[in-house]
């Protein structure tokens, strides 16, 4: 083929006047990528291609009149079969080189499945994510439900906190030293359970804290003695509040959780060192108060109605008083100090039953806590009644 090229349908050589015609269109004769040859496509090409075109569109229609029904289902495979007739050329030039002709199955249209049914109408919560979306808490749960969002801890902390309440009545009848180890297992369940209840967790630093100070407070209590418990049970309050306030303003965290970290460290050093007030009550009083408190929590444990269960745990907390007082030198009187021992500890368990806790917090807030809650009823009744 010579140099010559035809642009527009007429002959034109580039090197005759060294501009191109007005009719010729300019064209990139660089090196491209496609390196196969473009051949120039001429008006009368492009006026064929259009009536073939239409003629396509017009026999269309003529099928579509000819077949409404087909027409409305956007045409049969007969339809498109008789449109296209012209064969595959070059997968039959390839098949007749000898190479294998593949075999290629019709699609099958796959079975579609009904749509899911509806669920009736109600409130859906869904399933805890890590992923950023929120979820509907149990206590949400309860009261959308009607139902109350309060869980008491049950029989296991129950057991477990008369078996603390009997390891106090007979530590104290041992003396003060004696005392002190159920004592100090009381007062780290305090600290511990009260963040975990507060949902502050871990929190070792605070636990930490806070136990020292109850600590502190049995040290002091028995370099003192039992007349000055009030003086070393109150001076080391003040202290340790003082304390927990310079440690937080030294912390880098939000203001609200600055705030929110202060009062829960503050409320569980104050839980703890007030449950000191069991070693500096008397002897008597200590017995009959950790008497009365495991028989007060174990009554509310059973599985009675909410006003039939209180009512059975005052009287079992009245009638375990008159017991143990019985076998001490309070008598009668322990019925007093037993029911309101028994009061406290109520106080308390209803504390560690808020807006369903978790079972750490049972086995822990829900244990210590009537214990902690009946120390100042022991020391101010046992001070009153010996």
């Amino acid at each position: 083929m010579s140099n010559d090229q035809y642009y527009g349908g007429q002959q034109y050589d580039p090197h005759a006047n060294g501009q191109p015609g007005p009719d010729v269109t300019q064209t990139w004769e660089g090196q491209t990528w496609d390196t196969q040859y473009q051949p120039a496509v001429s008006y009368e090409q492009v006026q064929a291609a259009a009536q073939a075109q239409a003629q396509a569109q017009a026999q269309a229609q003529a099928q579509a009149q000819a077949h409404p029904q087909a027409s409305a289902g956007y045409g049969t495979p007969e339809s498109y079969q008789e449109s296209y007739q012209e064969p595959y050329q070059p997968y039959e030039q390839y098949a007749s080189h000898g190479a294998p002709a593949a075999s290629y199955a019709e699609p099958v249209a796959e079975p579609v499945a009904p749509p899911a049914p509806v669920a009736e109408a109600g409130p859906s919560y869904s399933s805890p994510t890590t992923s950023g979306n929120t979820r509907i808490t149990d206590a949400q749960r309860a009261r959308a439900e009607g139902r109350s969002p309060v869980i008491e801890p049950g029989m296991q902390p129950a057991a477990l906190t008369a078996v603390l309440g009997l390891l106090l009545a007979g530590g104290a009848s041992l003396g003060s030293y004696g005392l002190l180890v159920p004592l100090v297992l009381l007062q780290g369940l305090t600290a511990a359970g009260w963040f975990r209840l507060n949902g502050m967790w871990p929190a070792r630093q605070g636990i930490a804290l806070a136990f020292l100070g109850g600590l502190v407070a049995d040290a002091a209590l028995l370099a003192t003695g039992r007349e000055h418990a009030a003086a070393a049970i109150l001076g080391t309050l003040g202290v340790w509040v003082l304390l927990c306030l310079v440690l937080q303003l030294r912390s880098h965290a939000d203001p609200d959780e600055r705030m929110y970290g202060l009062m829960a460290t503050i409320a569980s050093a104050a839980l703890t060192v007030v449950a000191t007030g069991h070693l500096g009550a008397a002897q008597d009083a200590v017995v009959v108060g950790g008497v009365a408190v495991a028989a007060t929590v174990l009554a509310r444990a059973l599985p009675l109605p909410g006003p039939v269960s209180l009512v059975a745990a005052l009287l079992a907390a009245a009638g375990a008083g008159i017991a143990a007082g019985g076998l001490t030198d309070l008598g009668t009187s322990g019925a007093l100090l037993g029911l309101g021992a028994g009061v406290c500890a109520l106080v308390g368990l209803r504390v560690a039953s808020y807006d369903y806790p978790s079972r750490f917090v049972h086995m822990t807030a829900g244990v210590a806590l009537p214990l902690t809650a009946a120390a100042p009823a022991v020391y101010l009744l046992g001070r009153a009644l010996v």
